[in-house]
């Protein structure tokens, strides 16, 4: 199966399983195995006296040196540092992703040979400074990043795919509305795409990064823990590792009573054991309110892409934890339609990230795509502003969310004193007037404007959103040539040389021991 290193291939890089994908010969995309000849790599890094395990082996180790493994990492993405040490040290979560991006390079080279350029999934709901993180992640494990693809508009490619739109006889295909809910392990998002023959266009989306089959999982770990608080005073959450052994038992009960009607739990803890059954019914009155949380999101999403739910020709499934039947039974209750659940909602994401990276290999080639994606922005975008009534500090919004991508926007700024050397930009993402409950993603500091510039001089700052939710800024003094491009400088990023030292590791050159201490 060895490929040209121009192959395709996609990756979704998942809070709790990643999986790769390809495109073969015709153009079809196929799931790649790792190494232990599974689809789905466990998103979980073990790291011990610096030799790093990722996968199937870390998972394993959840019970025994959980104070070691980082599991649901990406939850952490965009962060400075992964929210616990591991052995007694921090790391950056465009790290632990580097490392769980290099075992799905390594394992995939087997069967495809050398290759390095790909496209990686983002939630439709990260913000800027997510996704410059996920392509951080990308360089670090030594690929380079072609682009990043919402994990809903992806899953909408490969699904026009399956339909056979993106075939010769499809691009006639009468339009569809599709209704892409994604619940995966650690992350949520629904997003409304109109398919119109190869022309695939994002409505409107919306989502929440911290809401995911985590969530289940961890109201039947609360829900074991409080019963043997209950029985014997003792919490088994205080111990990490009974804690890593429960989480594991509390995943597979989840996938049990989505087959079954009861499943049963247990749990060992200072020489104590506790056994619980849980119905479905009762695992379903527990989590009631995270799946509402989702139908309130579905709805909102809805009614910004000015649909009713007459509008929308199919609901696709994806995530894993979109086999629990109660979002099913809900997504059926909302919209009185039957949801899709013909693509696997595992690999379907990974297929589409393949899709489009052969779709941007093409386009490098000189030669005209097959398909083509039109995104919007899942945040709004917008600087901080002096209210010029009230003085008060505002979120002046430039960009408003599910704005069509890619998307351009301006603002005036004066220079404040005669001769003034440099200003100050501050970019936030958030609907709330109010900056303090925005989200700060950057700050660009012009510098050097031209000498002698009198008070008051008007500076042209254009913001440029491209298609895969990225932001350039470009500036202009007026009355003068100088055209400025500028880089944003983000607070929780890494440097460029903190980028290649751990870049360099992950290809085994330095010991671990420098990285850290060069990155503290």
């Amino acid at each position: 199966m060895k490929q040209s290193s121009q192959c395709a291939v996609g990756i979704d890089l998942g809070t709790t399983f990643s999986v790769a994908a390809y495109l073969d010969s015709t153009g079809r995309p196929l799931t790649l195995i790792n190494a232990e000849g599974d689809t789905l790599t466990p998103s979980v890094v073990l790291l011990e006296d610096y030799e790093v395990v990722v996968g199937k082996e870390a998972v394993k180790a959840m019970g025994s040196e959980m104070e070691r493994i980082a599991d649901c990492s990406k939850r952490d993405v965009g962060q400075r540092m992964f929210h616990k040490a591991l052995g007694g040290r921090q790391y950056p979560p465009e790290a632990l992703g580097g490392w769980i991006l290099n075992k799905l390079r390594m394992d995939t080279q087997k069967q495809l040979g050398a290759y390095h350029k790909v496209v990686i999934t983002v939630p439709a709901y990260f913000d800027e400074v997510r996704r410059k993180a996920t392509q951080d992640a990308g360089y670090i494990a030594g690929f380079e990043v072609l682009d990043i693809i919402n994990e809903p508009t992806a899953a909408a490619v490969a699904f026009g795919y399956h339909q056979g739109f993106l075939s010769e006889t499809g691009a006639g295909a009468q339009r569809r509305n599709v209704l892409v809910y994604d619940l995966g392990g650690g992350t949520f998002d629904v997003t409304v795409m109109q398919i119109d023959g190869r022309e695939f266009v994002a409505l409107a989306t919306d989502g929440d990064v911290r809401l995911g089959g985590r969530d289940w999982d961890q109201r039947l770990l609360d829900c074991v823990a409080e019963e043997f608080v209950r029985k014997y005073g003792l919490d088994p959450r205080e111990d990490p590792n009974v804690e890593g052994r429960l989480w594991r038992e509390c995943e597979e009960a989840k996938r049990t009573l989505s087959a079954r009607q009861r499943a049963t739990l247990s749990c060992e803890y200072r020489g104590q054991t506790v056994r619980l059954e849980i119905t479905r019914e009762k695992f379903e009155e527990l989590t009631l309110d995270l799946l509402e949380r989702t139908a309130f999101t579905t709805r909102q999403t809805l009614q910004a892409a000015g649909l009713e739910w007459s509008d929308i020709d199919r609901i696709l499934l994806v995530g894993g934890s979109t086999r629990m039947p109660s979002v099913v039974r809900m997504l059926r209750d909302l919209s009185g339609k039957e949801p899709d659940q013909s693509v696997s909602p595992d690999e379907v994401v990974a297929h589409g990230a393949a899709l489009h990276a052969g779709l941007l290999l093409t386009r490098h080639a000189g030669r005209a795509p097959r398909f083509q994606i039109r995104n919007v922005n899942s945040h709004s975008l917008g600087v901080v502003a002096n209210d010029p009534q009230t003085k008060e500090l505002r979120n002046a919004i430039l960009i408003p969310r599910n704005t069509q991508l890619p998307a351009e926007a301006k603002r005036i700024f004066r220079t404040r004193k005669a001769g003034q050397k440099s200003i100050l930009v501050r970019i936030v993402e958030g609907e709330s007037a109010a900056p303090a409950d925005c989200s700060q993603i950057g700050r660009c500091s012009v510098r050097d404007l031209p000498p002698g510039l009198p008070a008051r001089t008007p500076i042209e700052v254009r913001f440029r959103y491209r298609e895969n939710g990225r932001l350039s800024i470009r500036v202009k003094v007026t009355g003068t040539n100088a055209v400025l491009e500028h880089e944003i400088m983000r607070e929780n990023s890494l440097t460029r040389d903190q980028l290649n030292s751990w870049r360099k590791y992950i290809s085994g050159l330095p010991p671990l021991a420098q990285i850290v201490s060069e990155d503290a």
